[in-house]
């Protein structure tokens, strides 16, 4: 009899064994979890990304529902962690709040998304860099939205104050291990490794011109050298390997308080997860230009177009061989490049003398057709006088049929107070158009600066983070 008994409790052990170990039955749906992960920013709370998250959560379901029926077999489920973190602490310590929040608070969770914004998406960075709180195997994906990625101590500050005493003015951070960890620390190297192993989406925006009153507090703007949101400047907010979307001419903090920023950003996020083709920033062109205010007092004025792609250019020579008569020369030069448009000229006399030779007229030779790239120079030489004139031609800077512009960058790098680029702007409506039109002025005498400018433009991929969930 108690041999009987050691059988069949064999048999039953052996039964569960095969069951715990067999494959999941057929028809018994697969779970795959996503986990959403909130952090606000310095001077923020909670509230600050309620919008967002209300707003993906609104939007949630549809895609949910729409992977699931192209999936049959597959269940989603979806968490939500939205919390406020101490404001006043350095960026280690920012992290390891973060990574304490989420061991309390979604214990367990894989899969996590942490959404931050700002201060909030620099400490996500360094917490899954640095695998704080084990968290590096756990996430999936870092969105920075308007993060201070770049160290910001390089920068110029209205009055030329320090960002530090800027950040202190308008009541955004008062402890010193915050401010060291906001302005001092660069965290490039952090977003490299986490674009490396997993995904790092990094949203940017900013004024239309480095002094463009849109984003001023008080009538001043804080970085009136570089394009910003007015708590960041636009080429701090990213750096290598992220997948970077620019998302328009947006203050620092409107996606806690504007719909359509909330909606649009909620959209991004969500079709990089679950599939669909996005437009990544990607480098298309920069250069320099320099401009300095002449001798007499009052404010010189300068309009540059930038990005332009160089067409054609030449020389025309002519000797007037007449010992007593005044000759005149007319001469049309310059092609376009195929499917090119005209963009500008540059008529330079460079061998002539004062008041015997010059040249009298240049324009466009077919003032109504863009696609004419030839110019019309008409010299006038006195007796035995001798012109020389170089020209250069330049087009629009069309990019490929297909592709179309992102977002541009334009910054002082160098130069004396008392100048300013307060207009930039696409040259034309054409999506294709990279070419700039920047507006800038320097006081008299001498007062001078350079500028950098970069043009982007959109890099259409797919992303499909949900297929890399387990």
């Amino acid at each position: 009899m108690k041999r009987a008994v050691l059988i069949t409790l064999a048999i039953c052990l052996q039964f569960v064994l095969l069951t715990s170990a067999s494959p999941v039955a057929e028809g018994q749906a697969q779970t795959k979890a996503l986990n959403f992960v909130y952090l606000h920013g310095a001077g923020g709370s909670a509230c600050s990304l309620q919008l967002l998250a209300d707003t993906i959560a609104e939007q949630l379901p549809d895609y949910s529902l729409n992977y699931e029926l192209a999936n049959p077999g597959v269940k989603l489920q979806t968490g939500s962690l939205l919390r406020c973190y101490p404001n006043s602490v350095d960026v280690i310590s920012w992290a390891h709040n973060i990574a304490d929040s989420i061991n309390r608070y979604f214990p367990g969770r894989r899969n996590l998304v942490l959404v931050g914004h700002s201060m909030g998406g620099k400490a996500a960075l360094y917490a899954v860099a640095h695998n704080v709180g084990n968290l590096a195997d756990r996430v999936a994906m870092v969105v920075t939205i308007n993060s201070p990625i770049k160290s910001l101590r390089g920068y110029y500050v209205s009055g030329s104050a320090k960002v530090l005493d800027y950040y202190r003015a308008i009541g955004l951070i008062s402890a010193a291990g915050f401010t060291n960890s906001a302005v001092y620390y660069d965290s490039s190297d952090d977003g490299k490794l986490v674009a490396g192993n997993k995904h790092w989406l990094s949203f940017i925006s900013a004024e239309s011109a480095p002094l463009s009153p849109q984003f001023n507090v008080g009538g001043v703007d804080a970085y009136p050298r570089d394009m910003d949101d007015m708590i960041v400047p636009i080429s701090a907010m990213y750096s290598e390997g992220a997948d970077v979307i620019y998302y328009g001419e947006h203050a620092h903090d409107e996606l806690g308080s504007r719909d359509e920023v909330a909606g649009l950003l909620a959209e991004q996020i969500l079709r990089y997860i679950f599939g669909g083709n996005l437009g990544f920033s990607a480098f298309a062109g920069s250069s320099t230009f320099r401009h300095q205010a002449d001798l007499f007092p009052g404010t010189d004025v300068w309009d540059d177009k930038a990005a332009e792609v160089p067409a054609s250019n030449g020389t025309v020579q002519h000797f007037n061989p007449s010992f007593t008569r005044w000759q005149e020369y007319e001469d049309v030069v310059g092609e376009c490049l195929p499917e090119g448009r005209r963009s500008t000229y540059l008529v330079t006399p460079v061998k002539s003398f004062p008041f015997l030779a010059r040249v009298q007229e240049v324009r466009w030779f077919s003032p109504d057709n863009p696609e004419d790239c030839r110019v019309y120079i008409k010299t006038r030489l006195a007796p035995r006088n001798y012109v020389e004139v170089d020209w250069k031609i330049h087009q629009e800077g069309l990019l490929p049929a297909g592709v179309e512009r992102d977002h541009y960058e334009v910054e002082i790098t160098l130069g004396t107070p008392f100048t300013d680029i307060n207009r930039a702007s696409w040259a034309s409506d054409d999506p294709r158009d990279i070419t700039l039109k920047i507006h800038s002025e320097a006081e008299s005498p001498f007062r001078w600066f350079q500028a950098f400018w970069r043009v982007y433009y959109k890099n259409i991929q797919e992303r499909k983070l949900i297929a890399e969930v387990r």
